[in-house]
């Protein structure tokens, strides 16, 4: 038997939503992922297993940590997002719980347009 670690939970999490969501040309999947050190968010469309724009901290230079760096990502991905004009997009938070920085980064995306 596999002992269940929170990896693996987020992974079987994840499965189940992928399995309901999908994105397209005109509604884009916009998939965050976040590791102990960094946070990336994609836009991809599944129809044409196409990654539109992405986004990661690792190009920021400041100092900013946590929901401040969410908010900031979250800002450069809506200004990718307008300029291919992607007006809406499906959330998949990546199998992550709905708080901290995916809701941060989820919030601002929201506020962005």
């Amino acid at each position: 038997m596999i002992k269940e670690t929170r990896k693996h939970r987020r992974i079987l999490r994840h499965a189940r939503v992928r399995a309901k969501i999908a994105g397209n040309a005109s509604k884009p999947r916009l998939v965050v992922f976040r590791s102990n050190k960094h946070l990336y968010v994609q836009l991809i469309d599944d129809e044409k297993n196409k990654v539109l724009a992405s986004v990661s901290d690792l190009k920021i230079k400041s100092k900013k940590k946590g929901g401040e760096l969410a908010k900031v990502v979250a800002q450069m991905m809506a200004e990718k997002a307008r300029e291919r004009k992607v007006q809406k997009i499906v959330f998949d938070r990546g199998g992550y719980k709905y708080h901290g920085q995916i809701k941060v980064l989820a919030e601002e995306m929201r506020a962005q347009g």
